[in-house]
């Protein structure tokens, strides 16, 4: 791999027989049944790391047997159809030996983001009604003190040294067998405002987002020769978790995961895991591509990489670098499906990530739920069919029947995401609704700006949010990371360098676009999916404009003439 020169080919769509699938617990029986010595998961080594510092790998059969362990624990504790477990596994491949066996039960998990602290982790344990917790030694002392905080009984067990007895669950089982309409997991959502919504997600749900990936088909050209999939991002996020599980458990693939995003040993865990295929967000391909060439990076075995975000700046710079096409790609925790600009010709130019398909149907619709004309921007929203708009989404959101019912207002799922449609029926992200500054009448999408600051070559890191104004009602602030700290080490090169961004900038785009407040920052907030947490950078009811070193560069924001 790695030739300039790409050979890109698109691979037919498959058909998807949904109906076929009912419990991920039986896709595994009958992967293993067909596929017992290939690889199932696979953890890159890692010098310094307290668990498989020097790598992991399971077949199917062994990761039955192990599966096969936990449920008969699971079984004789009365844990069963209607049950939640919460676990903070922090990226242990273990993980799987549990997830499996109570999905067999028809038990439920809720995966615990290993950022969240003991207020957020109380929230989510009691909201879910979890009766279980797990969890690593290491953050113990936090589910027990969570544990004592909560009227209800949680007790509190060991991931690392999981016990062959459990205490007996209090809750009844429900009545009945697991099946394609039983939930699987309970995934958290990411609250802008407010506490987070857990999304209730079924069997039918993974077998959707898994099935759509594998049957696209185009430039996502899966194999039947065991695919081994990369993906950086925590298995306790969709990305992972819905998309890259599901996808390898039903093709018999192996799913590989670091603890986290690495970029200094990213080419090297490619090669020696020999990955096939990639998975990530759009800030990883910026890293890669500032980093000193390698030899890795082009001896891999990648045929494609499937991407939300890239930028278009970037898109075939990193293509022809690396050797193997970056396939768009967007999709949300809640709706059971990707939409990807997977067949040639592509529009990588451009933020396109695809059309319809034989999985969804997207229109663009304004505030009145008016389908919008083509190419001008409204709100994505999204459904299987006019017949079944629901089918294979998430269930809804826990204890919140009003949020659901507000999301599919007129029998379509508001991404709250603005987007353009053309007349070919190809859709163009513009941004998060939330992230549109609104200056002096104009809209501004945050996206827009950060990609053009991005691609400067002083900047390593930039997030785009608005500040409050007093006569343009919202402004432009660029939270940046400078590549170098030299660069911004005294007040006059901060200055020059806050100068020479708004040049680039206003060179570039419409003058309004341009940031009138540029603040250098030493890092930027990020989940664990590798996104910037714009919430989070600053304190509720900060004035961003009011922080030490902010720079005013408003006076320069004139209207250009037109020659």
């Amino acid at each position: 791999m790695g030739s300039v020169d790409l050979q890109l080919k698109n691979a037919p769509s498959k058909k998807l027989d949904l109906a076929a699938y009912t419990t991920l617990y039986n896709t595994l029986l009958g992967t293993t049944e067909k596929y017992p010595d290939r690889i199932a998961y696979c953890v890159p080594p890692m010098e310094g790391r307290t668990y498989h510092p020097a790598g992991w790998e399971i077949t199917y059969k062994n990761l039955l047997v192990e599966v096969e362990r936990k449920k008969k624990v699971y079984e004789q504790a009365g844990i069963g159809l209607g049950h939640r477990v919460a676990i903070l596994f922090e990226q242990r491949p273990e993980f799987f030996f549990h997830y499996f066996a109570l999905n067999a039960l028809g038990a439920g998990i809720v995966p615990i983001n290993p950022d969240y602290r003991v207020d957020e982790i109380k929230y989510v344990v009691e909201h879910s009604e979890a009766g279980l917790a797990l969890c690593v030694d290491r953050r113990r002392d936090e589910m027990l003190e969570v544990a004592n905080q909560i009227e209800a009984d949680l007790p509190v067990i060991s991931l690392d040294q999981f016990p062959e007895i459990l205490p007996q669950a209090k809750a009844p089982v429900l009545a009945g067998e697991p099946d394609a309409n039983t939930e699987v997991a309970l995934l958290y959502t990411s609250g802008t405002t407010g506490k987070p919504k857990g999304c209730i997600l079924t069997n039918e749900y993974f077998h959707m987002f898994g099935g759509c990936y594998i049957s696209v088909g185009g430039l996502l050209d899966f194999r039947d020769q065991g695919e081994r999939l990369y993906n950086p991002l925590p298995l306790h996020h969709a990305n992972c978790l819905s998309i890259s599980v599901p996808a390898m458990l039903m093709t018999g693939g192996c799913v590989i995961f670091p603890d986290r995003f690495h970029a200094s040993t990213w080419w090297k865990d490619l090669v020696e895991t020999k990955a096939t295929a990639v998975q990530f967000q759009g800030i990883i391909p910026n890293i890669l591509l500032k980093l000193p060439e390698t030899v890795e990076e082009t001896s891999h075995q990648v045929r494609f990489a499937l991407c939300a975000g890239i930028e278009p700046s970037q898109h075939d710079v990193f293509e022809k670098r690396f050797g193997f096409p970056v396939v768009e790609m967007w999709a949300m925790s809640e709706t059971g499906r990707i939409i990807t600009d997977n067949f040639e010709p592509r529009k990588i130019h451009t933020r396109s990530f695809g059309k319809d398909s034989d999985f969804v149907e997207a229109k663009v619709f304004d505030a009145n739920d008016r389908e919008v004309a083509p190419n001008v921007p409204g709100e994505l929203v999204i459904r299987y069919s006019a017949e079944e708009p629901r089918r294979g989404f998430f269930s809804g959101y826990l204890k919140n029947e009003e949020a659901t019912e507000e999301a599919w207002k007129n029998g379509w799922f508001h991404t709250g995401d603005s987007v353009v449609k053309d007349e070919d029926g190809y859709l163009y992200f513009v941004d998060r609704m939330k992230n549109i500054i609104r200056r002096s009448g104009e809209n501004i999408a945050a996206a827009e700006v950060e990609a053009c600051l991005t691609a400067h070559d002083q900047v390593k890191q930039v997030a785009v949010i608005a500040a409050p104004d007093e006569v343009r009602e919202e402004e432009v602030m660029a939270c940046v990371i400078a590549k170098n700290a030299d660069d911004i080490a005294t007040e006059e090169k901060r200055e020059q360098l806050a100068s020479a961004l708004f040049d680039w900038s206003y060179d570039q785009l419409a003058y309004f676009k341009a940031p009138g407040w540029v603040l250098f920052m030493d890092s930027l907030p990020l989940g664990t999916s590798a996104k910037v947490q714009k919430i989070h950078i600053f304190p509720a009811g900060t004035d961003p404009r009011k922080q030490p070193g902010a720079i005013d560069l408003r006076s320069r924001k004139k209207q250009k003439k037109v020659h």
